[in-house]
């Protein structure tokens, strides 16, 4: 480890003044401020010490570092033999270095040696912190040049406004030929995009807006016209709110815009295309006042709503004659958010057809501000029938279990795992897990054969599944043996519960033809503890416990 002597350490020629004093002070024979570069060790320790000094003073200054008030030890091994560390802190309470002084000598440090080295380290902390800042500034305006964008910095109050060099470069000016005054600002605006900048502007001055961002064209030195993109954010008000200082940043996005307007020239041949997409492009504007309407729609509307383009163009309120009522709610909030926060809409709902019937879609659309208020969207909607069709069949066959429809083991110790992260979490004071077995099951299958015990575990199943709440869980673990999760039970509802499905059960025997098969069934039940490990805790718990059952008789409730 190695401490900075002044002389490396920011604002040395003032930290050596500091040092200095202290040194006179104090008559300590080692003086220095120990910096740092990014990491837990002190940087640039002074060549002149011996290396049987430079290894204890690194030592001392890095526990100085982590201590909160000042390090002092008046009786040191040698070969210090005393050393006194103050630790450095910027506004953050970050230790940006350490003031140490230190002999082989010993010496004493009174009350008022102590005050006066805890001044100079405070004077030293401002120093180290005006110098890093500095150092930050620095590096920020060096990116910013770099990248290309310019800067802009306008006083509210004056109606003036800095422009950073950048700023200048890119609209073709010379360092001294632009002008502070916020009206030549204004005059460099495009006459069509100036009151939407000026409304813009003036919504965020008025904290109506977290940021100001707005694209415009600005006139350059040539005369001609630059896109760009003005983004903004007023820094500084006063007691009563009112905006005093901006700050901002303008980029060149003229290039992009070039791009945007070669595109429009392709519209007939997009538009042939767009015909060819399986599902339905559209662009659709809202306008300020709630309605709206469809400036395009591709030819494949036909097939996903069952009308003609024309129809739709012309009355767009059909859409919504199309949606399912149980998803029209869905399906117009969503577009009520993506207005409101001028964000992406993206909903998956249900159409009622009259030739097709009932059928899936996706509806995906990106908002674009026009400078008028309204919102142009630029979308598309698919169908995804066999899409939510294969979903379902495939959550079916990952999570259920084929013959009882119940949880499959999978499913059920991940909902295990989850209510027992509850319980740990004191979300839950308590859940019971409970473990559950036929009796005699094998003696189903070997009089009545296996088609019959199928039935008797669906049977089983459909009277567990009857005495469920909502928050509970079933689950088939393997062959006969079913779990029960009770959310947010305890000893005594759980058994309350064995105790109905055991006497629903025995009130409702598997008929076979004329024959009745009483079914009995042993129950093991435990709580799910904050202090489980894993949820195999709590299934090793329930397996006693049902054991137990099993060895006093069966058709028997233990809990463990």
């Amino acid at each position: 480890m190695k401490p900075d002597h002044a002389c490396s350490a920011p604002g040395s020629s003032r930290l050596d003044a500091l040092l200095r004093l202290a040194r006179r002070l104090s008559g300590f024979s080692l003086c220095g401020v120990a910096t740092f570069a990014g990491g837990d060790e002190p940087i640039n320790l002074e060549p002149t010490q011996p290396s049987d000094i430079r290894c204890d003073l690194s030592l001392l200054i890095a526990r100085a570092r982590l201590s909160h008030s000042p390090l002092l030890i008046q009786e040191a091994t040698e070969p210090l033999s005393c050393f006194a560390g103050y630790p450095l802190r910027g506004e953050t309470c970050d230790c940006l270095g350490v003031l140490y002084v230190a002999d082989t000598t010993p010496r004493s440090i009174d009350a008022d040696l102590h005050q006066s080295l805890q001044d100079i380290a405070a004077s030293a902390a401002q120093i180290l912190t005006l110098a890093h800042a500095k150092a930050e500034e620095t590096l920020l305006a060096l990116a910013i040049q770099g990248s290309g964008t310019g800067v802009w910095d306008r006083d509210l109050s004056s109606g003036r406004i800095h422009y950073s060099a950048a700023w200048k470069s890119m609209l073709g000016y010379a360092a001294n030929e632009v002008s502070n005054r916020i009206e030549d600002a204004f005059a460099r605006i495009h006459p069509d995009e100036l009151e939407q900048v000026k409304q813009t502007m003036q919504a965020h001055i008025s904290g109506q807006t977290e940021q100001y961002q707005v694209e415009h064209r600005l006139r350059c030195r040539d005369g001609s016209y630059k896109w760009v993109c003005s983004r903004g954010k007023v820094v500084s008000r006063d007691a009563s709110g009112k905006a005093l200082r901006m700050l901002g940043i303008t980029s060149d996005i003229s290039t992009l815009r070039s791009l945007s307007e070669r595109l429009q020239h392709n519209v007939e041949l997009i538009t042939q295309l767009t015909d060819q997409v399986p599902g339905v492009l559209f662009q659709f504007c809202s306008q300020t006042d709630g309605n709206g309407y469809f400036t395009y729609l591709s030819a494949g509307v036909r097939d996903l709503f069952e009308v003609t383009q024309e129809q739709l163009l012309q009355n767009p309120k059909l859409l919504d004659s199309c949606v399912h009522p149980d998803d029209l709610e869905v399906f117009n909030q969503s577009r009520a958010q993506a207005l409101r926060d001028v964000c992406i809409w993206h909903v998956e709902y249900r159409v009622q057809l009259p030739v097709q019937g009932l059928r899936w879609h996706l509806g995906e659309a990106r908002p674009q501000r026009k400078a008028d208020g309204s919102v142009v969207w630029h979308g598309m909607v698919t169908d995804i029938t066999e899409r939510k069709r294969f979903e379902r069949e495939l959550h079916e066959f990952a999570s259920m279990d084929a013959l009882t429809q119940l949880s499959n083991r999978r499913v059920f110790m991940d909902y295990l795992e989850t209510e027992q992260a509850r319980v740990q979490r004191r979300d839950l004071s308590t859940s019971s897990l409970l473990m559950c077995d036929l009796d005699h099951f094998k003696l189903v299958n070997d009089r009545w054969g296996h088609g019959v015990g199928d039935r008797a575990l669906l049977h089983f199943s459909n009277i567990l599944r009857s005495q469920l709440r909502a928050s509970d869980l079933a689950g088939r673990i393997g062959g006969e043996e079913f779990a029960v999760l009770l959310s947010g039970a305890g000893s005594f509802p759980a058994r309350d519960f064995a105790c109905r499905v055991q006497h629903a059960l025995a009130n409702q025997p598997l008929r076979v033809e004329s024959e009745a098969i009483h079914l009995t069934l042993s129950i093991g039940i435990t709580q799910l503890s904050p202090q489980d490990a894993t949820p195999d805790n709590a299934l090793s718990r329930a397996d006693k416990a049902l054991y137990r059952a099993k060895q006093n008789g069966r058709n028997r409730v233990e809990i463990n």
